[in-house]
């Protein structure tokens, strides 16, 4: 303290070069000044001011407090007559700041960084800061476990008191992880605990994962991890001591060692709810996952905690507190936990905003809402009403704020913050597809018309396989109960040798008209009618059943189908779901008045079910059935299903399996079955996406034809591993298969992708 007071009087010493009589101050007059404004001075000489007394003990204070502004980097009193002169000296201010050298940290956050220490553009510029300055940036590289990174600066003058800032960054190389040890940990082996981190001394994918790169952050986070494991296995008392990180002197090579002191395992020896429960306590002990006779486990606890809370507040009571009180009896390491139930007031909700919807109009969302406003707010009625927004796919994202009404208790305003996807342009565009081949498109989709969740679109589609022309008008709430009404017309080409089946081309046109009501918050029944024609034409090397098919029934067809379906759907998302069942069955058939007699049944299953650590379980089943009747024997051929490609049996080619055709090429069946079991996978090196998905699979099934009865013995089976991404030019699918199963005469494709299409035949 005393250096520091001489070192402040030396300088203001210095800065003062006369000595004079005390004087009653006619004016003051500043020199020196360019940028700094006037007032900006005066503002900080108060209490110095004109018609008062000025004299030499006033001088220090005078100095100090337009040092104090940063600005001035020399200032001097002088006198003349009444007048007291302040001259001073201007710091520069920062014009430019460029860094240079910087790859693992983007310009803008070193930037930002800066910012945060005072050191920007159009800043005063003060030489004293630049160690900060190094320190800081350092600072933000040891983060990456960057240890030897050199900062250099190089402060250039410029006109007009400016300087420009120039940051050489010699970023080095990441230290690697060369040891960890644990020390105190008895009953648990070391590597288990290594199982927890992620951090680790590398390994065969240590070049993809960066796994042995050392990082603060992700220490910090793998120590949260040890101590999850721990605490959701009995040792109530575990505590990580301390963590010593060493680094090598070339400071290449890190060192980690973690002491901790394990405890005991505790049990549960009695649980208990106590409180004003709401609802019949029996229904809150029966959302408890921790019972008597179980380990300690904190994971079940906050589990337990969640379950109470939500059904509370599905009653209203949005903000409960429930507190689990443990009465721990160290001596025989046991617990009886008490959950404490305090349900507060029940919340009402005052109103509900959108925000982010330019487009759409504010009716699209509210008609989808599940809490009302003016009643008492539930936590499914809420979280439901984000799903049914997350559907409408209208929208990117959804977010939800439940925000209290200032000067109040009971009330909440809830607030929908959307951001909207383009959903519908002028668009043309090309993709590809191993079972279909090179497809063109262009077209006018308009997915939410004029923001009001219509759809409306013309479509033209061309492969090798297929050419399609399609107008389609969606909308989706005929009326305030949420009927539905499509009407499409098409006209539509098909070559199915080029889908590698039997040798016949068809032209169709028709028109459909279909209308869905909704049955319940999750089910839905479909009805309609639809009408095409159909014209069959054969080629040179057309197989014998088809010029028999046309011999018996001609080969121009008038179809007057029924349609009906009944949907049951749990999922949280059309795309890329996570949780759910979906249930699916439809059936369609030709009236009598058709020329051809046939109906077609179909029955589609999902089920997702999230296991641990963003793994996701993924079982889907698709039983397809078809026959004719009447005057019609069979199914006509032309309907009938096929297998085999990315969408049903992976690994073996697009339509190939079932029953071939007296030429030797695949000609469908009227029964197919198919089962599909996938592991979604998270994602390793980005955060949870709603645009990509990586899995590994097993697919089961096969088509059989109308004379042959099913043989569990002729189901194919494949394995291996998929990505699907939702691109801006459509969906992208890529799969490498094996067969487990392959027999004689079957078509094998391992690899298999479509680009930009989502064709199904």
């Amino acid at each position: 303290m005393c250096k520091y007071f001489i070192a402040l009087s030396l300088l203001l010493l210095q800065s003062i070069c006369f000595a004079f009589e005390p004087f009653i101050i006619e004016n003051i007059r500043l020199k020196g000044l360019e940028r700094i404004s006037a007032g900006t001075v005066f503002n900080s000489l108060s209490p110095i001011t004109t018609n008062k007394l000025f004299s030499l003990k006033d001088t220090p204070l005078t100095i100090s407090n337009l040092y104090k502004t940063g600005f001035f980097k020399n200032i001097r009193l002088e006198k003349l007559g009444n007048v007291l002169i302040i001259k001073v000296q201007e710091r520069p201010t920062i014009s430019k700041i460029t860094f240079e050298g910087n790859t693992d940290i983007e310009t803008e956050d070193l930037t930002m960084a800066l910012k945060n220490i005072n050191f920007a553009k159009a800043r005063v510029f003060n030489h004293s800061i630049l160690e900060k300055v190094k320190l800081e940036l350092q600072r933000q590289y040891f983060s990456l476990g960057k240890y030897a990174t050199k900062i250099e600066t190089i402060v250039t003058p410029l006109k007009r008191n400016q300087v420009a800032i120039n940051i050489n960054i010699h970023e080095g190389n990441i230290a690697r992880i060369q040891q960890i040890n644990f020390v105190g940990n008895r009953t648990v082996a070391d590597k288990k605990l290594l199982n927890q981190m992620i951090l680790n001394t590398g390994g065969w994918f240590s070049f993809i994962t960066q796994s042995d790169k050392y990082s603060d952050i992700q220490l910090s986070a793998d120590l949260k991890a040890i101590e999850s494991y721990y605490l959701d296995r009995g040792y109530m008392r575990f505590k990580i001591e301390s963590t010593q990180v060493t680094i090598t002197p070339d400071k290449q090579s890190v060192y980690i060692t973690i002491n901790m002191t394990e405890g005991d395992i505790f049990t549960i020896k009695k649980v208990k709810l106590s409180g004003n429960f709401i609802v019949d306590k029996s229904e809150l002990e029966n959302k408890l996952l921790i019972k008597a006779g179980d380990i300690f486990s904190r994971k079940k606890i906050i589990k337990s905690k969640e379950a109470i809370s939500n059904r509370i507040s599905n009653e209203g009571y949005y903000y409960p507190e429930i507190n689990p009180v443990p009465i721990i009896d160290e001596k025989e390491k046991t617990i009886v936990l008490n959950f404490i139930v305090d349900p507060g007031k029940r919340i009402y909700v005052r109103r509900i905003n959108y925000k982010g919807n330019y487009k759409t109009k504010d009716e699209v969302l509210r008609r989808e809402m599940r809490q009302m406003e003016g009643g008492w707010i539930t936590t499914q009625a809420v979280k439901r009403s984000v799903i049914r927004l997350e559907r409408l796919r209208y929208f990117e994202s959804v977010k939800l704020d439940v925000e209290r009404v200032l000067n109040t208790d009971d009330m909440v305003d809830i607030n929908y913050t959307v951001i909207e996807s383009p959903s519908g342009n002028l668009m043309a565009g090309m993709g590809y597809s191993q079972t279909y081949g090179v497809l063109f498109n262009a077209s006018i989709i308009q997915d939410n018309f004029l923001g009001s969740g219509k759809q409306v679109g013309i479509t033209f589609e061309n492969s090798e396989v297929r050419t399609t022309y399609r107008f389609s008008y969606l909308n989706p709430y005929t009326n305030i109960d949420g009927v539905s009404r499509r009407f499409s017309v098409f006209y539509r080409t098909t070559d199915a040798e080029e889908a590698h089946l039997s040798r016949y081309t068809t032209d169709v046109y028709g028109t459909t008209i279909n209308y869905g009501l909704p049955v319940s918050e999750y089910d839905q029944i479909n009805a309609g009618f639809a009408f095409d024609h159909t014209k069959l034409n054969t080629t040179d090397f057309t197989a014998q059943e088809v010029f028999d098919f046309i011999n018996l029934n001609g080969n121009n067809y008038n179809s007057y189908r029924l349609i009906a379906s009944f949907q049951y759907d749990t999922r949280n998302r059309t795309l890329f779901p996570d949780s759910g069942t979906l249930r699916y069955i439809s059936a369609e058939v030709a009236l009598p008045v058709s020329d051809l007699d046939f109906y077609k049944i179909q029955y589609k299953h999902q089920w997702l079910y999230p296991i641990v650590n963003d793994y996701i379980l993924l079982l889907k089943a698709n039983v397809s059935y078809g026959d004719g009747y009447g005057n019609t024997e069979n199914l006509p051929f032309f309907e009938n299903y096929v297998a085999g490609g990315p969408r049903t049996i992976r690994g073996f080619r697009g339509n190939t399996l079932g029953p071939l055709d007296s030429t030797g090429l695949p000609f469908g069946g009227n029964l197919r079955l198919v089962s599909n079991v996938e592991l979604i996978l998270p994602l390793p090196f980005t955060e949870k996406s709603r645009s990509f998905r990586l899995s590994t699979f097993l697919d089961m099934g096969n088509v059989y034809g109308f004379d042959e009865d099913f043989n569990s013995d002729e189901l194919r089976y494949s394995t291996g591993v998929s990505a699907i991404w939702a691109s801006p030019i459509g969906i992208l699918s890529f799969s490498y298969a094996r067969p487990l199963n392959k027999k004689p005469g079957d078509q094998l494709e391992f690899f298999q992708f479509t680009i930009g299409t989502t064709f199904n035949w």
